[in-house]
């Protein structure tokens, strides 16, 4: 008798096959292109896996197809909410056809960035998603097909771009304050692609309507702490803002921080928006005016232009703008007469 602890021997392809009946290549065929093989013969390998407990060994797949059936995504700050929805988008799309992702995330700097792709690359990833500042001469030589999400500094032409018309989103945040009558308006905002898209569909609607406008922060981060050092600063220079809007939520979290150290309410004495819609604009507690960039949808569109780009390397490069919406909620009200 086995020892108690003693675990039960893994089944095998082989195993399968006996089970159903079939040689072990037409098992291996069904697992990778299911579509050659009849119904039939579908069905009875599928039932012999289900009995069996079989789990197919991705390694012994990627040696047979030459594939892992992996993406790699490179990241900067695993504390921006952004990510969250794009790494959700992408998996939806990207399960279905029997990928998964590989994170890596890295600190600012391209150096660190490249140490983080190679890191995927070593794993052989069958493509690479670069959504991080900079990308730059990441996106060059890594043998495998790479894009990039999001407004980034320094994309070539020749890369696949993925990304929120982040333009039209800051506009949306203009139109909204300047809508409820604001005149006296901040913005927090950071280094980054994204962020200087935002700062200038922004700026541009709100100084087309001759709106006095401060600007905090655009040599930057876009942490919670660098939302609430900016939002010092806006305050303590011009204590007249009325309405701040925040490059993401997560700065506008900083913001509240900083006006409420003052003894000011939000929005009774200052409107605050943020940008992305993450989890925390959607709190009931928060309940923060957003501009919803669509993150999801970008990691959807993401999969497709990757998948595409795997199935044919020779697929003219793509730059697909998502369109924003702005996510009316409790942060933002008229000015105090």
């Amino acid at each position: 008798m086995a020892p108690p602890n003693a675990q039960a021997r893994r089944p095998t392809l082989y195993d399968v096959a006996k089970l159903a009946g079939v040689s072990p290549s037409l098992v291996s065929l069904v697992l990778q292109n299911p579509d050659k093989v009849s119904e039939k013969r579908r069905a009875a390998v599928r039932s012999a896996i289900a009995e069996l407990g079989y789990r197919p060994s991705r390694a012994a797949t990627a040696l047979a197809s030459n594939r892992t059936k992996s993406i790699g995504l490179v990241i900067d700050d695993y504390r921006n909410l952004w990510f969250v929805d794009l790494l959700r988008g992408m998996e939806s799309a990207l399960t279905e056809h029997g990928y998964q992702v590989m994170l890596a995330d890295s600190r600012p700097g391209e150096n660190r960035i490249r140490e983080a792709a190679d890191g995927l690359l070593a794993m052989h990833v069958d493509g690479l998603v670069i959504a991080a500042e900079p990308a730059g001469t990441v996106l060059t030589g890594t043998g495998v097909p790479t894009l990039v999400a999001g407004w980034r500094n320094g994309v070539p032409a020749e890369v696949d771009l993925i990304t929120n018309d982040d333009d039209a989103g800051g506009a949306l945040a203009a139109e909204h304050l300047l809508g409820l009558g604001h005149t006296k308006i901040g913005h927090l905002t950071g280094a980054g692609g994204a962020a200087a898209h935002r700062r200038a569909g922004f700026e541009a609607r709100a100084r087309d309507s001759g709106a006095d406008l401060r600007i905090a922060g655009d040599s930057g981060g876009t942490s919670e702490e660098d939302g609430y050092a900016s939002a010092c600063w806006l305050l303590d220079h011009h204590p007249e803002t009325t309405a701040i809007f925040a490059a993401n939520d997560t700065m506008a979290l900083g913001a509240f921080g900083a006006i409420k150290a003052r003894g000011r309410a939000v929005p009774a004495d200052i409107s605050v928006i943020g940008y992305d819609n993450s989890v925390l604009a959607k709190s009931r507690y928060l309940e923060l005016t957003s501009v919803d960039n669509r993150s999801d949808l970008v990691g959807v569109e993401v999969a497709k232009v990757l998948l595409e780009r795997i199935a044919g390397p020779s697929v003219s490069p793509q730059r697909r703008l998502i369109d924003p919406s702005l996510v009316v909620r409790g942060t933002t009200s008229r000015p105090a007469r």
